[in-house]
């Protein structure tokens, strides 16, 4: 017998969403994945390091698959419990964990490393990573594109303003790089889909991905949360679209 919309609710309203592992989400929702292979292309690009940052880890899950660290890893991150997290999985692999709260200055002297990294960070400072790059050192990084899941977005909150709809977009992170001095050396776009089977598979997501819908929570949004159960049961899934860029910058040579 399906499960009942409250009950669906319920569930996905009380578990954890600290880290940044969506396994929860086996068999609930499906998300395309990118072409490129960000977590492999990271691994070449640290065994080919000395000294490795990656900014905004979350729970340390993508570094840690990665590969085998450098001599020199480090890690930031600003949520608490994402903090201890990625402490606990990164520490016994070599890196060390560093609370940031994801504001300028870096926590690093100049020069400090000849890759930094970063998947899907929030915000990002491109004078601070042109800082702490040393030259000829590398800029790597999977970013969260503009209009990323809008169909959802949208449903919750309505029309969005064309600036809001081309934030992240590709073209302003090249403008930045250039900007803060870095070569650009790769830039890749896609849109991928992305597919939520149940409505508690859209209130775990939203719960985790913050953002999204700011300030959501399931007694705010209950009406609009049964519509799309009932959308969803009909037509047996809700369709979004996620995209994603990626972006290779390097700092000249001295």
């Amino acid at each position: 017998m399906a499960r009942s919309f409250e009950e669906l609710v319920a569930e996905a309203d009380a578990v954890s969403v600290a880290g940044w592992d969506f396994s929860w989400l086996a068999g609930r929702a499906t998300e395309q994945r990118p072409s490129w292979g960000y977590q492999r292309q990271l691994g070449e690009r640290l065994a080919r390091a000395s000294a490795a940052l990656d900014i905004q880890t979350g729970g340390g899950e993508v570094l840690a698959g990665a590969g085998a660290f450098p001599r020199v890893m480090a890690a930031t991150e600003s949520w608490p419990p994402n903090i201890a997290r990625a402490t606990a999985l990164l520490h016994p692999l070599g890196a060390v964990v560093v609370a940031d709260e994801d504001e300028p200055p870096l926590p690093f002297g100049d020069a400090a490393f000849d890759l930094v990294a970063s998947r899907h960070p929030v915000t990002v400072w491109w004078d601070e990573i042109a800082r702490v790059l040393r030259p000829g050192g590398t800029y790597f990084s999977q970013q969260v594109g503009p209009a990323s899941v809008f169909e959802l977005v949208e449903y919750f909150l309505g029309p969005q303003p064309e600036e809001v709809r081309r934030a992240r977009h590709p073209d302003s992170a090249r403008r930045d790089a250039r900007a803060a001095g870095l070569d650009v050396v790769d830039v890749r776009a896609e849109s991928l889909r992305t597919e939520f089977f149940d409505i508690g598979a859209v209130v775990y997501f939203l719960r985790k991905v913050v953002w999204m819908v700011p300030g959501f929570a399931v007694d705010h949004y209950r009406d609009r949360l049964r519509e799309l159960d009932a959308l969803i049961r009909r037509e047996g899934a809700f369709v979004a679209h996620t995209t994603r860029f990626l972006i290779e910058a390097r700092k000249p040579a001295a």
